[in-house]
């Protein structure tokens, strides 16, 4: 499935849509599609394995208070400090993963489910380390070589070049033998092991890379909102992504990027009828998953045999 041009120039539009209505809430939205917009590309790559995923705001989470906490009580560089979050997010994926991925289909879900209540359990318990349900305060604004991301519109282009940075990777992953191999893994594993495949190696590093990804994800959102609580990483975050991947469509690298533009604002535009958004994403998935299986991405795509 291939976007043909029009869809890379509405998202070339919708990107720069930000600076012509200049307009500081637009920029606010646009930042939290591009902090989005990774986290749904994370739970992509695992449903290209053909694992769903439920841990991937628990890994934001790790990224998201590591980066915050390196910062304020050790003192250690801002950006050092988001990296360092995004690494100990993986490291978390390569211990669990040898054991999570060794189960699939439902199982997996369940464990990974359990594995993100844990982590959940524990911001909102550790008050001590991480504040709990009160919050963490106080978290600096993040330094780029020492250029100090204090604006709405620098946290909006930082998470553009990284929203574009994790495009062209997994576009690169999957035009490469590792994109085979990892198609393989999820169309038929046996064949793929009988050509010498380590299944279980594929599975975990993709995984820890899924986990990488959020883990930066949410060390970019701890220092743009300066604040964290253990709400933003509970099972609604998981829901939320889910939901980003479905309308999107999954078929294309597009499309978790798709469904973030789509999805990200609704809580904004159903401000008015919030206790109904649980009920309104419902309807969504039941009407994609019926009738536009392959998600918005198809409506502006054509087949031609190549990956987006």
């Amino acid at each position: 499935m291939k976007p043909v041009w029009y869809l890379y120039a509405a998202i070339a539009v919708a990107a720069l849509y930000p600076w012509l209505a200049d307009s500081r809430y637009i920029f606010h939205i646009a930042t939290m599609i591009t902090i989005m917009t990774p986290m749904a590309f994370s739970l992509g790559l695992m449903l290209k394995l053909g694992q769903m995923s439920l841990a991937q705001p628990a890994f934001m989470g790790i990224g998201a208070y590591a980066a915050a906490l390196l910062s304020m009580q050790l003192g250690v560089p801002t950006l050092l400090s988001l990296l360092i979050g995004g690494v100990l997010a993986a490291l978390t994926a390569l211990a669990t993963g040898p054991v999570f991925l060794r189960i699939k289909g439902v199982y997996f879900v369940l464990l990974t489910y359990a594995f993100g209540q844990i982590v959940f359990l524990i911001f909102q318990e550790w008050t001590s380390l991480t504040g709990g349900m009160s919050g963490l305060y106080g978290i600096p604004k993040l330094s780029v070589l020492g250029w100090r991301l204090s604006q709405t519109q620098h946290y909006y282009i930082l998470g553009l070049v990284f929203t574009i940075g994790c495009y062209a990777a997994l576009r690169w992953i999957e035009r490469s033998n590792v994109g085979a191999v990892i198609q393989a893994l999820n169309e038929d594993e046996m064949l793929s092991r009988s050509i010498g495949s380590n299944a279980i190696s594929w599975r975990v590093a993709a995984y820890t890379l899924s986990a990488f990804i959020a883990g930066i994800s949410g060390g970019i959102y701890a220092f743009y909102i300066g604040f964290l609580s253990p709400d933003p990483f509970g099972f609604r975050g998981s829901v939320d992504l889910i939901v980003i991947n479905t309308i999107g469509g999954t078929g294309s690298i597009l499309g978790p990027l798709v469904g973030a533009i789509v999805v990200v604002p609704l809580p904004e535009v159903l401000r008015d009828a919030q206790q109904y958004q649980l009920l309104i994403y419902g309807v969504c998935l039941i009407v994609f998953i019926m009738f536009i299986k392959q998600g918005l991405i198809s409506l502006g795509s054509r087949r031609r045999g190549g990956k987006s």
